[in-house]
């Protein structure tokens, strides 16, 4: 499709050898300039691409002086005649690169300052900060324009997968009830009901599932949410997800939508294809070969447990790790990286565990020999073994952790991580997706002495698992499942509870009372009276999605306007302060914490 305006007739993307000798209009900034003297030279850039302008003296003395005046980020308007570079001067590497465009008039429409750091450099290491700070400079760049086209291309994608198989995309409230059970809400003061308050939806979780009672079997949203946590490089205060809901439907039903829609995105947008079905993993497994429930599969390195072959062992921090209820050891193998564990280095490491929470580090090298700190307190045979189970042979080393068995999981699990990106264990070109499967479905929160939702409260339990919903919540299994993609959960659902006598088991075990329960969700459950279908869903991480498939370390590459970690817009300095008559407005009055 042609973009001709009256300001322009191409794009500085299309021109070619077809167009020589075509008087075109062009717009757009100033990339390069180069003053040869006689001859200058601009590289003219939109968001399309790159055409080189020449000006040449004789063509116009006028002209000339003009073209004297650009600088960088000057926008300008240029009329010309398209011609060949000479085979000599052909520049390969851009697709205009066989032509130019001889200019025969020049209007500057816009004047730029010096920006605060280059733009036509991708590889330029710039601070954060500063590209927050000039984010519509920084949306200038190349390498930030292909993140904010490949998103807008899957969003499309997404949009025409869903609508194609007869799910209704339906906008739900942005200004909703408060019912905090997950993140803090973001609220907003309520104007004209004083004292009383909307939240930003962390999720429409609650109006999905009323579509679904209102018989909308297929729904599906690209929405904004919002939650007030702590920041990292894929966590944002808004964020985007896809939404998916269905009615009538179990697990698999859920998975399969999922999967088939993940192989057209890698099949369109990274001409990658994907097998199908994708592996699954239940958590326990997760959690025992890699200390994580969003396991990075690329490279190997698997939890070992000890414990038995440690049992009695004489060693007193293992025997009294092994006393302990929940006591593990446990330890993983690096390969062929025995070299590079100087006693440096181990102590750098030894540091880092215990900042990760475990009490400790215990290290076996085999490097000609098997070398330990541990021979002075357990038998050479007791290490022989342990050295068999974990498939350890010469040059490797295994690192061991003993505490608790969530401490020595978690620990290991992250200390897997650093050492993979330490040595270089992870091919970044490879994709590998699977499900986490059968989570509890609750935890205990030691702050509120009571168990709350791993997911949410609207998880529908394990059948073989209801009877346990009263006297022995911690085994229950949930109807729930995140979808991962290298080391990073992009997705997560459930199959509902529909049932109202089964909801308010999930509050009781939960210890919201009956109050609390009519307060805050006194609505769903009325509709529960009406007829309700099974139904389950799936919210996948749009942010993350497209950081990962664009190899962004950061979802603030991929969206347009971030906040920091600090949950600031560093741009226009939101938050701000408001004056005193807006808060009077909203009856709000500021003290000093």
């Amino acid at each position: 499709m042609k973009l001709n305006t009256t300001l322009r007739s191409h794009t500085c993307g299309e021109l070619n050898q077809n167009d020589i000798g075509k008087e075109v209009l062009l717009t757009g900034w100033v990339h390069r300039r180069r003053d040869l003297g006689t001859l200058i030279f601009v590289d003219l850039r939109d968001r399309y691409g790159i055409t080189q302008v020449l000006f040449n003296p004789d063509l116009g003395a006028a002209l000339h002086e003009n073209a004297k005046e650009i600088r960088h980020e000057y926008v300008i308007r240029v009329k010309g005649t398209v011609q060949s570079r000479g085979e000599q001067n052909i520049n390969r590497a851009m697709p205009t690169g066989h032509i130019e465009v001889a200019a025969h008039s020049l209007e500057i429409l816009s004047r730029a300052k010096t920006t605060p750091f280059e733009l036509n450099v991708d590889t330029l290491k710039i601070e954060e900060d500063l590209r927050l700070e000039y984010r519509y400079l920084d949306l200038r760049r190349k390498f930030m324009q292909d993140a904010l086209i490949f998103r807008h291309r899957l969003a499309q994608l997404v949009r025409n997968y869903f609508s194609g198989r007869q799910f209704v995309e339906v906008e739900t409230p942005v200004l909703m009830k408060s019912t905090p059970e997950g993140a803090r809400d973001y609220l907003v003061p309520s104007r004209i009901h004083p004292g009383k308050f909307y939240a930003l939806p962390q999720s429409p979780q609650i109006y999905k599932q009323l579509l679904m009672v209102s018989g909308f079997d297929r729904y599906f949203q690209i929405v904004k949410c919002f939650r007030d946590e702590d920041l990292r490089a894929d966590r944002q205060p808004e964020f985007t997800q896809v939404d998916v809901e269905m009615s009538f439907v179990e697990q698999e039903d859920v998975l399969q939508v999922t999967e088939q829609l993940m192989a057209e995105i890698f099949r369109e947008l990274k001409n990658i294809d994907i097998r199908l079905p994708l592996r699954r993993m239940p958590y326990s497994e997760a959690m025992e070969k890699y200390g994580s429930d969003k396991p990075d599969l690329r490279f190997g390195m698997e939890i070992c447990n000890m414990s038995d072959l440690f049992a009695n062992s004489g060693f007193r921090a293992f025997d009294e790790t092994l006393n302990l209820p929940d006591g593990m050891i446990a330890g993983i193998r690096i390969e062929k990286q025995a070299a590079a564990f100087s006693r440096k280095k181990i102590d750098a490491l030894t540091e880092w565990i215990k900042t990760a929470g475990a009490k400790g580090l215990a290290v076996i090298k085999f490097d000609g020999a098997l070398t330990s700190p541990l021979t002075k307190f357990i038998p050479a045979e007791t290490l022989s073994r342990v050295a068999e189970r974990a498939g350890a042979g010469d040059g490797d080393v295994i690192l061991i952790v003993a505490d608790r068995r969530h401490i020595t999981l978690s620990t290991l699990g992250q200390l897997r991580l650093k050492l993979a990106e330490d040595f270089g264990l992870i091919d970044d070109r490879r994709f590998e997706l699977l499900w986490v499967t059968d989570f509890p479905l609750f935890e205990w929160d030691d702050e509120e002495k009571r168990y709350v939702a791993m997911h949410h409260p609207f998880t529908s339990p394990a059948d073989n698992d209801l009877e346990l919903m009263d006297s022995d919540p911690a085994r229950v299994r949930a109807k729930a499942y995140d979808l991962v993609m290298n080391g990073t959960e992009i997705g997560g659902g459930s199959i509902r509870i529909h049932r109202k006598d089964v909801q308010n088991k999930m509050f009781d075990a939960m210890k919201i009372s009956q109050e609390d329960r009519e307060l805050k969700f006194g609505f769903l459950l009325r509709a529960f009276e009406y007829g309700v279908p099974p139904h389950g869903g799936i919210a996948l991480g749009f942010d993350r999605i497209v950081a990962l498939l664009t190899g962004r370390k950061s979802i603030r590459d991929v969206i347009a306007f971030p906040k920091t970690n600090r949950a600031v817009s560093l741009m226009d300095n939101a938050p701000s302060i408001v004056d005193e008559k807006q808060l009077k407005e909203l009856h709000i009055r500021v003290t000093e914490s």
